[in-house]
C-alpha cells in the first residue's frame, strides 16, 4: 500500500504511471482518489487520443516532442503507442525527425533520459555510473556526437540518437526498457556555433583526440564490464576512423558492435539478397559500385566479403566484385590519400570518375552511403538502366533531405525498372499507372534484433556469422506481395515478429558456434517470446 506521497509521487513515475486508465480500484489502493477526473478510461481510449494529438500537429518536430513528453510521463502508453502505429511513429522518433530533434535537443530539453561522461569524469566513470538506478542493464547505445546522420559534430545534442535507438530496442524487440542504458560520451564538439551558443547544454570546449580521447573510451568500456558486465554496447555515430579503431579494438574482447558499420552491413545485405528474387542475377555473380567509402559503405562491403565466401568465392575474388568511389574519384591502388579500411578495395584499375566508372565496370548495384543529396543524378540512374534490365539502386544517406535520389526520381529516371530502396521512408510512387513501394532499409529492421538475441544467448562476442545470419533471416521476411511491389524489405508494421525471428536464428547461432556463456533453452523460441516486454496494461 502506498502513502498519500507516494500516491501522488506514482503519477510522476513513467514506469508505474497510467494515468486515467487507473481503475477505481487501483485510485483506492494507491490513494490516488481526487488526484485525477472522474473518468477511468482503457489504454485503448488513451492510445486513441495520442494518435488523435498527433494528427493535430503541424510539424513531424512537434509531433516528436509530444511523443517525447509522453514518454517522460507514462512509459508503457507511449510503448504501446510505438508498436501499434510502428509505420507513423517511427519516422518521427527516429530517422528522418530524430535529426531535427538533435539539432534542437540542448533548446528542447525537459527532463534527463540518459548518462553523460565528460573528460572531467576521468578516473572517476565507474565510481558515478552507480548514480545510474538500474541494476541489470543489458543494452547500452553510446555516441560521441561527431557524426549524426548527415549532420556532422552535433556535441551532446547528439544524445538524441542512443535515446531514440534505445526506444527502438524496446518497441521493435521487446527489450525491457529499464534494461537500456542510453550514453553520450562528451567530449566536446569543434562545432562553433554551439561553442557560441548559450543554451548549449554540452562540455564548451574543442573535442579531446588522440591519447586522451581513446583512453577515456576505454575507461567507460572497462567500467561497463564491471558495472553491467552482461551489458552489451552498441557504438552509434562516431567519425569513420576512430569508428574503426572502437571497434577493432573491442569486437572480440567484449559484446559489443557499431550500428553504422555492421548494423547497416545487415540490413543492406538483406536487401541485396531479396533484389535477386526481382533481377534474376545469382548473388555471387553480382558486381557492387559503391558511392562513398565511409564506415556505412565499407562495413557493408566487408560483410558482403563473408556473404560471397560462404557461396565458395575466395576472399580476393570477393573483394574483387565490390567497387568505390569516393570525392575523388574511383578508388584505385595508385591512389595515396586512401585509409585503411579502403585498401582491400583500392583495385588495379585505371583513375576515373563516378560517371565514367559506371560505363567502365557496369555494376548491377549502386549503394550510396555519402550524405549528400542529390549525387544519383539522372545521368547515373540512365547508365545504370542501359546497363542493367533492372537496376539496384540504394540510397541509404539519411535523413531524407540527405538521399542520394528519391524514389520518385529513380522511377522516373529508369523508366519505373528501378529497384529502390533507402535508409529514410519514401511514400508509395505511382508511376504510369504502377505503384510501386520503396524498400527503407532501417538499420531498425536488424539491431534490435540482434541485440535480443545477443541478450538471449548471453553471448561473449558477436562475429560477423551472427550479422550474416541476420541479414538472411530478415531477407526470408520478404513475401511475393513485397517483391512484387518492387520492395525489398517487409512491411514495417510487423517488425516485432521480424524481430524475433532474427533473435532465435542469432541466438541459436551463438550456440553453435559456442560464444553463449549461457545454456540452450529446450524450446529457444518460447523463451525468447516470453522474455519480450509487452507494453499493455
Amino acid at each position: 500500500m502506498y502513502s498519500r506521497s507516494q500516491g501522488f509521487e506514482i503519477l510522476s513515475d513513467a514506469r508505474h504511471n497510467k494515468s486515467v486508465a487507473f481503475s477505481r480500484q487501483e485510485r483506492e489502493l494507491f490513494n490516488l482518489r481526487g488526484l485525477l477526473p472522474y473518468s477511468s478510461v482503457t489504454q485503448d481510449v488513451q492510445v486513441k487520443r495520442i494518435m488523435d494529438g498527433l494528427k493535430r500537429k503541424s510539424s513531424d518536430i512537434e509531433k516528436y516532442l509530444l511523443l517525447s513528453l509522453l514518454h517522460d510521463r507514462n512509459e508503457r502508453l507511449f510503448y504501446r503507442v510505438v508498436t501499434e502505429y510502428v509505420e507513423e511513429v517511427m519516422p518521427i522518433i527516429y530517422t528522418p525527425t530524430v535529426g531535427q530533434a538533435c539539432k534542437e535537443f540542448s533548446n528542447n530539453f525537459k527532463r534527463t533520459r540518459g548518462f553523460y561522461i565528460t573528460p572531467e569524469d576521468k578516473g572517476e566513470i565507474r565510481k558515478i555510473l552507480d548514480n545510474w538506478p538500474e541494476d541489470y542493464v543489458k543494452v547500452i547505445v553510446v555516441t560521441d556526437g561527431e557524426r549524426i546522420l548527415g549532420l556532422g559534430d552535433l556535441g551532446a545534442n547528439g544524445m538524441g540518437i542512443p535515446i531514440g535507438k534505445l526506444e527502438l530496442y524496446c518497441a521493435c524487440a521487446g527489450i525491457h526498457p529499464y534494461e537500456c542504458l542510453p550514453v553520450m560520451l562528451d567530449v566536446g564538439t569543434n562545432n562553433q556555433e554551439l561553442l557560441d551558443d548559450i543554451l548549449y547544454l554540452g562540455y564548451p570546449f574543442n573535442r579531446i583526440k588522440g591519447e586522451e580521447y581513446f583512453e577515456l573510451v576505454d575507461e567507460f568500456v572497462m567500467a561497463i564490464q564491471e558495472k553491467y558486465p552482461k551489458a552489451l554496447i552498441q557504438f552509434e555515430d562516431f567519425l569513420t576512423p576512430n569508428a574503426y579503431a572502437l571497434l577493432n579494438k573491442y569486437k572480440d574482447k567484449v559484446l559489443c558492435f557499431n550500428d553504422d558499420i555492421q548494423g547497416t552491413a545487415a540490413v543492406a545485405l538483406s536487401g541485396v539478397y531479396a533484389s535477386t528474387r526481382i533481377t534474376n542475377v545469382a548473388f555471387k555473380d553480382l558486381k557492387v559500385m559503391f558511392l562513398g567509402a565511409g564506415s556505412a559503405a565499407t562495413g557493408i562491403a566487408d560483410l558482403m566479403v563473408a556473404a560471397y565466401m560462404k557461396e565458395g568465392l575466395t576472399k580476393k575474388q570477393a573483394e574483387s566484385q565490390l567497387w568505390f568511389v569516393d570525392v575523388n574519384g574511383l578508388v584505385v591502388e595508385s591512389r595515396d590519400d586512401l585509409m585503411e579500411h579502403n585498401l582491400p578495395y583500392a583495385h588495379l584499375h585505371p583513375q576515373m570518375s563516378f560517371e565514367e566508372a559506371i560505363d567502365d565496370i557496369q555494376p548491377h548495384i549502386l549503394i550510396g552511403a555519402t550524405g549528400v543529396a542529390g549525387t544519383f543524378t539522372q545521368t547515373v540512374i540512365e547508365k545504370m538502366t542501359k546497363y542493367n534490365e533492372r537496376p539496384v539502386i540504394f540510397a541509404l544517406s539519411n535523413p531524407t533531405s540527405k538521399a542520394e535520389c528519391t524514389a520518385e526520381q529513380a522511377y522516373e529516371w529508369s523508366n519505373g525498372k528501378a529497384v529502390f530502396a533507402s535508409g529514410s521512408p519514401f511514400a508509395p510512387v505511382n508511376y504510369n499507372g504502377t505503384e510501386y513501394r520503396p524498400g527503407q532499409g532501417n538499420n531498425a529492421y536488424v539491431f534490435p534484433g540482434i541485440g535480443l538475441g545477443a541478450i538471449i544467448s548471453n553471448a561473449k562476442n558477436i562475429p560477423d556469422e551472427l550479422f550474416l545470419e541476420a541479414a538472411k533471416t530478415l531477407s526470408e521476411q520478404v513475401t511475393e506481395d513485397d517483391i512484387n511491389a518492387g520492395a525489398l524489405y517487409p512491411k514495417l508494421s510487423e517488425i516485432r515478429n521480424h524481430s524475433l525471428e532474427i533473435a532465435i536464428r542469432v541466438a541459436d547461432a551463438a550456440f553453435e558456434l559456442k560464444i553463449a556463456k549461457g545454456h540452450k533453452p529446450h524450446n529457444l523460441r518460447k523463451f525468447v517470446k516470453d522474455y519480450m516486454f509487452d507494453p499493455k496494461y
